[in-house]
């Protein structure tokens, strides 16, 4: 039996605020030491081919992977910073690629992963409708991480559109890496696992990590 795809979308924050105290470059290596981590927990699906894409949003939004990479083949090329939050025009971004076609019907529900550190500087609610209003949106896989204190963490639970979730809080190189991974292996699993549901509610993923208060605490 032919695999089905599963569509992973990265989405973002590279706005100014991302350069302070490292952020960009720790988001940049804990991607990038997520992602054999990553092959490993498609390989243990068969039934499932993991296709890898991902969105920057600063000033603006604009696809830093625009074509769907499997996960063998993909590498990472580092983001940087470039201006302020624009997470509507990921959001937007996003809805496009959630639609049918490209995305094909017989695909398994994606995963849209989103971190950011800050406010969302344009209509974030206009983006998040586009993202509801396709159906595979409607039934994406949907975690966040908060990338220190000032993250919008109100904003990022109204994106997982599920009460049940709270997004990731990092606030410290050790904890964003956690999530990263957390979000590049258990949540593919959960993803590629075929599940019986109605296309009325985002999945809930499984297993979600406890990412405690540290000594070493620093955004």
């Amino acid at each position: 039996m032919a695999s089905r795809p599963v569509h992973f979308i990265w989405m973002l924050d590279c706005s100014g605020s991302m350069g302070v105290n490292g952020k960009i470059g720790e988001l940049n290596f804990a991607i990038r030491e997520a992602i054999p981590e990553m092959q490993q927990a498609a390989q243990s699906n068969p039934a499932a081919s993991l296709l890898v894409r991902a969105i920057t949003f600063a000033s603006g939004a604009s696809w830093h992977v625009s074509d769907p990479t499997p996960v063998d083949q993909f590498s990472w090329e580092d983001v940087h910073i470039y201006g302020g939050t624009d997470m509507g025009a990921a959001f937007k971004l996003a809805a496009g690629a959630l639609q049918t076609p490209p995305m094909p019907q017989r695909a398994l529900p994606p995963v849209l992963a989103l971190a950011s550190d800050g406010q969302p500087t344009d209509d974030w609610r206009a983006g998040l409708r586009a993202i509801d209003a396709t159906p595979w949106g409607k039934r994406a896989v949907r975690v966040a991480v908060a990338i220190g204190d000032d993250a919008d963490k109100s904003m990022l639970k109204e994106f997982l559109g599920n009460p049940e979730l709270e997004p990731l809080q990092a606030k410290n190189p050790r904890q964003l890496a956690a999530a990263i991974r957390w979000m590049s292996t258990a949540v593919v699993k959960d993803a590629s696992t075929p599940k019986v549901d109605d296309g009325s509610k985002p999945v809930t993923p499984i297993d979600v990590p406890s990412m405690t208060k540290g000594e070493d605490d620093i955004w």
